[in-house]
């Protein structure tokens, strides 16, 4: 799986060097075989049902705009069904004999991209699930490495300077007050909220019983008020960084970058229901972790291409795609293979993401003879492609070495 990534992943580290900023977000997924399980899968709920499949834990680059620029680590793994049932014993273990390791193994990849990227402050992003003590002290021994942005955890009861996180950020004054739009999620509405935004430096407690030491950082708490009586989940926001925040404008430059991580969620639905990955019947987990490595590249790709389409919608196709591409992309939505040769007097397709009651995408000549592709169908178009003896050659020789050129220069 990583031979396959690695080209990838280069490429990944080629795109973000131009950027000053990159949001290294990194998240945990499970992949569901229960139907035909392959073998080697293992447990993927804590619950006490039978569900079995794979783990992923994937780390994205994006900008602070949200362009997905590429994957810069990818961890997979099975669970062992005898290690079932032993959550009781995680205060026992050692970090390194914790699943909660990801985390840090994927802090030490983006350390390691940074290393190659002098000019690039590398952000490492997670959620609450990413609040552990270790992942902070690791990035404090790298004083020249990727900063932190985490979004603190109630339950773990963080201490600083032996008081509750919550009491003294709720003893800081307003810096300012932040609007938000919320989108409608499921039967949720959407609305407009209003944020209580207050940053300090704090000095976080070690868990107890632990030998680390107490570490620095600084604390952006923003909390929803005005809301009204059907707002059953308002927002309440913690979140601990290592970058230097000392204003509302940090503090709200901070909240934005969070705001961000929803990116992977979009990226692993593209996996799942784009990609179709939980569908592979294969037989056990080493070739899922192969197919696994194809569809990561390839919901990527889409994912970018939906970016490109909302930020840059009149760029010409060829700026993001090969002519190969571009072609095999046109072929498969209206039926025939474009002339070898383009007409006279007629430039390169654009890319143009309207509006008709749904996302679409637009790839086809500019006033005429338009070739439209909706979003979900430029998804299936790009697996569809792989039917196609010369599609394959073509679609992983550029998708898989992952060189298309950077959308932000």
């Amino acid at each position: 799986m990583q031979t396959l990534l690695r080209p990838h992943m280069e490429s990944s580290l080629e795109r973000l060097r131009s950027h000053p900023v990159i949001l290294a977000v990194q998240d945990t997924t499970t992949l569901n075989y229960t139907a035909h399980p392959p073998e080697g899968a293992g447990p993927i709920s804590t619950s006490k049902n039978s569900a079995v499949g794979l783990v992923l834990h994937d780390t994205m680059a994006f900008t602070p705009e949200g362009t997905p620029l590429g994957l810069l680590n990818v961890q997979c793994w099975a669970r062992d069904p005898a290690q079932a049932g032993k959550k009781h014993r995680r205060h026992q273990l050692p970090i390194e004999e914790k699943e909660s390791i990801k985390w840090l193994v994927s802090y030490r990849a983006v350390a390691e991209a940074q290393k190659l990227c002098a000019d690039t402050m590398l952000i490492s992003v997670g959620d609450r699930e990413a609040d552990i003590y270790e992942l902070f002290h690791e990035a404090a021994q790298h004083p020249c490495g990727p900063r932190l942005l985490v979004r603190a955890e109630r339950t773990r009861n963080r201490q600083v300077e032996q008081e509750d996180l919550w009491q003294r950020m709720n003893a800081e004054p307003v810096a300012g007050l932040l609007d938000v739009a919320v989108p409608r999620r499921g039967s949720r509405p959407a609305r407009t909220a209003k944020l209580q935004v207050r940053f300090a430096q704090v000095v976080l407690s070690p868990p107890r019983n632990s030998k680390l030491q107490p570490l620095g950082v600084w604390a952006v708490y923003a909390r929803e008020v005005g809301y009204r009586v059907e707002v059953t989940e308002p927002i309440d926001w913690m979140l601990l960084t290592t970058v230097k925040t000392e204003s509302f404008q940090d503090a709200c430059q901070r909240l934005s970058w969070y705001s961000r991580r929803w990116g992977i969620e979009v990226y692993h639905r593209t996996i799942k229901s784009g990609c179709r990955i939980e569908d592979r019947r294969l037989d056990d987990t080493d070739s899922l972790e192969a197919c696994l490595a194809i569809d990561l590249v390839v919901a990527w790709r889409v994912y970018w291409l939906t970016m490109v389409g909302r930020e840059r919608p009149d760029t010409p196709c060829d700026q993001i795609l090969s002519e190969a591409e571009w072609r095999v992309l046109s072929a498969w939505a209206t039926g025939h293979m474009a002339d070898t040769a383009l007409p006279v007097g007629r430039q390169v397709p654009v890319l143009d993401r309207r509006r008709t009651g749904s996302a679409r995408w637009v790839a086809g000549w500019p006033e005429e003879n338009k070739t439209i592709l909706a979003r979900p169908a430029c998804g299936e178009g790009w697996c569809a492609c792989q039917q196609w003896s010369k599609a394959i050659f073509w679609l992983c020789k550029s998708m898989i070495s992952g060189l298309a050129p950077d959308p932000q220069s």
